[in-house]
């Protein structure tokens, strides 16, 4: 039987960006049913070689600028005649793509791993759904939007990642790690990670207020015992200066910064030596730091917006995997682009509490909360059943797909 070619366009599969690294795992684990192959037009990075990359026999990529154009796309289309074309990433980088949507279902179906950070339902989005076969959300918000008018071709697929790449280390090497990793004077601290980049959405600037409301609790003893361990890039010109932030609220002393982009074992250990995992952004499409932290057996402090809400609450019993923080305030705001969206709120001071109730749990209460987390990230963030649906999804568009041309076909000959 001949092996189905896949067309992704999405970040570069060999890239650090939480698009590029699910793009990666999508394609390993549809690989291994062994009826795929998949070509990719490598995006949102600046390549110093366009050549394209041979990743495995079934997997090449080609690296371009930005997320394409027409003329590109109509002639890969037209080169490779794909079974189906998958995209993967934020809406507004795909307007010319959907724009031309008639021409590429001439040749194959289109289906989109797609988000949106928050409500109300972006109506506005309606004919890009309109144009497309398969809408399989990732966050379980955004499936419950798209399901409103799009019932049929709406999926709900999580995003995942193999227990292979986040996972919980012994004690022993957790000891030796945070040491390492925080030195001498730190190896026994309370931790709190944040993990994001320095931008507005991500709400840097209120982590560190949050943090200096959660020492103002703390006794000088205390304080030195606790460290906010951000990793992240402090001088980031999409966000603010967070040693400027931290030196004017007088809490450097309690901040280690981890600067450097490292490869994904170092982040896995960076969960494991952290007591709590943090995420307060105002708008969250999915959040896949806190999946990472969960995985690890680290428990979460996340806003209860977007695809953080239901990493946070568990949706099975509504407890909680750490602590779920209400949203105190929702700004409707939008642009041309964007003409409506709500960015939803978390009081600081809140977040100071929650930090406060995760550092004086005791050691029977945090294990049992460890063993919860990673239970649940197993059981709702699945990475086996998060491709058994690409699977089924794909083959199911494709047929569809076939079907209805072959129809079509016939009633074309019909009338002649």
């Amino acid at each position: 039987m001949c092996k189905k070619k896949i067309l992704i366009i999405s970040d570069h599969a060999l890239s650090p960006s939480g698009v590029g690294v699910q793009t990666k795992f999508l394609v390993e684990g549809l690989l291994k049913t062994n009826d795929y192959e998949f070509i990719q037009l490598g995006a949102a990075i600046k390549h110093q070689d366009y050549s394209t990359v041979k990743v495995n026999d079934n997997f090449y990529i080609k690296p371009i600028d930005g997320f394409g154009s027409p003329a590109l796309l109509r002639s890969v289309i037209l080169n490779e005649q794909p079974d189906a074309l998958l995209i993967f990433t934020d809406p507004r980088f795909f307007t010319w793509l959907f724009q031309i949507e008639d021409e590429i279902r001439q040749v194959c179906p289109i289906l989109w791993w797609h988000v949106w950070d928050n409500k109300p339902t972006p109506k506005f989005n309606y004919w890009m759904y309109d144009a497309t076969d398969a809408i399989n959300c990732h966050s379980y918000l955004t499936y419950l939007m798209c399901k409103e008018n799009y019932d049929k071709k709406t999926t709900f697929i999580p995003h995942a990642f193999p227990k292979s790449v986040f996972y919980k280390i012994n004690d022993n090497l957790k000891e030796s790690e945070k040491k390492r990793i925080l030195g001498e004077k730190r190896k026994n601290n309370f931790v709190c990670l944040w993990m994001n980049r320095n931008c507005k959405r991500k709400r840097p600037g209120d982590v560190l207020n949050s943090w200096k409301l959660f020492l103002n609790s703390l006794n000088k003893k205390d304080r030195k015992n606790v460290t906010l361990l951000l990793h992240t890039d402090p001088k980031d010109i999409a966000g603010c200066n967070l040693f400027e932030i931290g030196y004017n609220l007088d809490i450097l002393d309690t901040v280690a910064f981890s600067t450097e982009k490292v490869e994904t074992d170092h982040i896995n250990i960076l969960h494991n030596i952290s007591d709590v995992c943090l995420n307060i952004s105002f708008n969250e499409g999915f959040g896949l730091t806190t999946l990472e932290s969960m995985m690890t057996g680290t428990p979460i402090i996340a806003a209860k917006t977007g695809g953080l809400y239901r990493q946070v609450i568990d949706f099975r019993d509504n407890t909680e995997n750490g602590i779920a923080i209400d949203i105190k305030n929702k700004s409707l705001v939008g642009s041309q682009n964007v003409p409506y969206i709500f960015e939803d709120y978390v009081d600081n001071q809140d977040v100071a509490t929650a930090i406060m109730k995760m550092y004086k749990m005791n050691f029977e209460e945090k294990l049992k909360l460890s063993e919860k987390v990673i239970n649940y990230a197993n059981f709702a963030f699945n990475y086996e059943k998060t491709i058994n649906l690409w699977d089924k999804s794909i083959r199911k568009t494709v047929e569809d797909f076939k079907c209805q041309k072959q129809r079509t076909n016939v009633e074309v000959v019909k009338l002649k």
